[in-house]
């Protein structure tokens, strides 16, 4: 075994390094060394650690899991091995349905649902570095960094733009004399520069509900004059997670538009009702909130509050947060379970909230994970819109060649 499956073994099974030291009985310091491949665990050492945790990794080869680079590697030679993973990755994708670009990628839940209407990714962006490496530990590529740093004749050709981009307040037009662009030094000007260069078919955006009302409608308004001006045909709505079967409630804003004139409709929710407690764990170690902050932060008033959950709990939890690692007692769902009785949601039951599955690789620290999981998009939502996207493409490809009237 080589050290990321070791620091994938021990983050799978959501230990820390003393607890797995402990479980060989050796030190803190040896571990930390396999780890780090100052030492080379033997092989006896391995067996025994999955015999006592009941780890079975093979379970994990449902999808593949990329180990040749550490987040040092990645740091040290990143420009490197991102065109090196790039070019890799735009060889796999030459004979998909279509080409799309991730920007603002995150950890990829974009990326996920855009695969399944055979969509191949042949460029990728984000800045995160913590991001970056659980993105290519999943798909074996590494996002480039910083957008703005990278000029559209460096981008492949692509027939879909994909970004779930910051919201930002924009220049109000008309306010800075000379300010030709209103959107200048926001992450929405990067997309507007990269479609207009390369004449992008397809331009897929998800923000927070909040943008539609964001700068008092003003960032909304410029977003559609800008992509109309270049020529696209906007369509946008808010859909919410929980009513596509997704025991969440997270409501978001979604934007498609087409530089062709096509037909094009939103997925209309089915309306599925899902219950939280039909994904949460049981005997969970190691997420547990200390008796004392229970007592002296989290239910220091007898308001209903924090809400709690079970494996009984029916409905939905509300919006996972990027910050929820920060125990919010007005905002965060925790459950009864653990050791303490009250603990945090696990990265299983993160992942099932959010619509990715169960062997999706999250080797970075608990905090990072909740950042990830909080700002990624629930994929089943996605999916649904990129179906519908699918469909509209198809529509004018039968059209252009005679088999639709």
């Amino acid at each position: 075994m080589n050290t990321m499956e070791i620091v994938l073994a021990r983050k799978e099974l959501n230990l820390t390094q003393s607890q797995a030291a402990n479980i060989l009985y050796v030190s803190k310091r040896t571990w930390q060394q396999w780890e780090l491949g100052q030492r080379k665990m033997h092989p006896a050492f391995w067996e025994l650690f999955k015999i006592k945790m009941n780890y079975q990794p093979e379970s994990l080869k449902m999808t593949q899991i990329y180990t040749q680079y550490t987040p040092k590697d990645i740091k040290k030679n990143h420009e490197e091995l991102a065109i090196e993973t790039h070019n890799e990755e735009q060889a796999l994708s030459k004979n998909k349905k279509y080409k799309f670009i991730d920007l603002f990628a995150g950890i990829g839940g974009i990326r996920k649902s855009f695969e399944q209407i055979d969509g191949g990714c042949v460029f990728s962006s984000e800045i995160d570095p913590h991001a970056q490496f659980t993105y290519y530990t999943n798909y074996g590529v590494i996002p480039f960094g910083d957008i703005t740093k990278i000029e559209p004749e460096q981008i492949p050709d692509h027939d879909i733009l994909c970004g779930g981009f910051p919201c930002q307040p924009f220049s109000h037009i008309g306010k800075r004399e000379g300010f030709e662009h209103p959107t200048q030094g926001t992450m929405f000007h990067e997309v507007l520069r990269i479609i207009e260069h390369k004449k992008t078919r397809v331009v897929f955006l998800e923000n927070v509900a909040g943008l539609v009302n964001h700068d008092n409608g003003q960032t909304l308004k410029i977003i559609l004059m800008e992509l109309e001006k270049i020529g696209y045909k906007c369509h946008y709505t808010l859909l919410n997670a929980k009513d596509f079967g997704v025991p969440q409630n997270r409501k978001r804003f979604y934007l498609v538009a087409f530089l062709d004139d096509v037909e094009f409709s939103f997925p209309e929710p089915p309306m599925i009702n899902s219950d939280i407690g039909d994904f949460i764990e049981k005997g969970i170690t190691g997420y547990s909130i200390s008796k004392h902050l229970q007592q002296s932060y989290l239910f220091k008033k007898d308001d209903g509050r924090p809400a709690l959950i079970d494996q009984e709990t029916k409905g939905y939890v509300k919006t996972l947060v990027s910050t929820y690692h920060k125990i919010q007692r007005l905002t965060g769902t925790f459950v009864t379970d653990g050791e303490t009785g009250i603990r945090l949601l696990t990265k299983n039951e993160c992942k099932a909230i959010m619509g990715f599955p169960e062997n999706f690789i999250i080797p970075v620290s608990r905090t990072q994970m909740y950042r990830q999981m909080g700002n990624s998009v629930v994929i089943k939502v996605v999916s649904e819109i990129a179906n519908e996207i699918d469909k509209s493409l198809s529509r004018i490809s039968s059209i252009k060649n005679g088999k639709v009237s």
